[in-house]
């Protein structure tokens, strides 16, 4: 049987967990995938022999950051694993009530839209990017879970900040962010299809989250001839915020919950659209 860490080393753990769970969450987007990578961790660290680990905080940095690229590599690899974390954790509120301090600190972190750029980038720039720009990690570290040269983890990592850059996210909650979201929803409700077509990003992702999985669709035209006929489901909506990110809710005719939407948008345009139709999900939601 395999020892258990000893003492030290376990109350040196945890004092690392948090830090490690942040970081994981950070890289993946998904509390409960974080949750796994840093079990995974402990895990590891009870095989290996304490006496050969020099530096715990780095040598769990390293594996936490193997592990969570071999997520990341798995998504690529499987894309139809590779959408939907962005909203694993669900949080809905009122759109005309303050949001809780933790719920804006979620948005600021790790909101929609940021989650939508990181998306964007190779599994090695994401890694490389959160590692450096979030939590200050030395590019030779970088580089040694990348299997790469430090020269070359920061060249990884300038090239993915430039792409966060570039893509210029605005603020989650800003009154353009919200304008959008409310012209989105008046041509939807419309059907109004050349207005759908003028606020949509030419390549805007479309996810929903069904009970089945995660279905993606790519594209301003198919995107806006399914928001036509899904707006003929909608009995009643709600503005909300979705995990800090503007959005609705909306009901069927009998009061059961349809789904809850929310938008990521870039330059007066909607670039991205998550769709929440599981009724798992839908059912914790309570909204006064």
């Amino acid at each position: 049987m395999t020892a258990r860490p000893s003492g030290p080393v376990t109350e040196a753990f945890e004092a690392q967990r948090d830090r490690l769970r942040a970081l994981a969450y950070r890289v993946l987007g998904s509390h409960a995938d974080a949750e796994d990578v840093v079990q995974e961790a402990w895990v590891r660290l009870a095989r290996q022999d304490e006496a050969a680990i020099g530096n715990l905080a780095g040598w769990l940095t390293t594996v936490v950051g193997r592990i969570s690229l071999d997520v990341l590599r798995s998504r690529q690899a499987r894309p139809e694993t590779a959408y939907g974390h962005e909203f694993a954790d669900l949080v809905v509120t009122p759109a005309d009530e303050p949001a809780p301090d933790e719920q804006v600190a979620l948005a600021d972190s790790v909101g929609f839209a940021l989650l939508v750029v990181l998306d964007s980038l190779t599994p090695g720039e994401r890694l490389a990017f959160v590692l450096h720009d979030m939590f200050a990690v030395p590019f030779h570290e970088i580089g040694h879970i990348l299997g790469k040269s430090a020269d070359a983890a920061k060249m990884i990592a300038s090239r993915a900040r430039r792409k966060v850059r570039g893509a210029d996210r605005p603020a989650g909650t800003g009154r353009e962010h919200q304008e959008v979201v409310q012209a989105f929803r008046a041509a939807a409700v419309g059907g109004d299809f050349e207005a759908l077509l003028r606020v949509l990003h030419p390549d805007v992702r479309l996810t929903v989250d069904t009970p089945g999985g995660v279905v993606v669709t790519l594209g301003a035209t198919e995107v806006a001839a399914g928001a036509r006929r899904f707006a003929g489901e909608v009995a009643r909506q709600r503005a909300v915020l979705v995990n800090g990110v503007p959005g609705h809710m909306s009901w069927r005719a009998d009061g059961t919950p349809l789904s809850v939407i929310a938008f990521a948008v870039d330059g007066g345009r909607i670039t991205g659209i998550h769709i929440v139709v599981d009724p798992a999900k839908l059912a914790a939601i309570h909204l006064d």
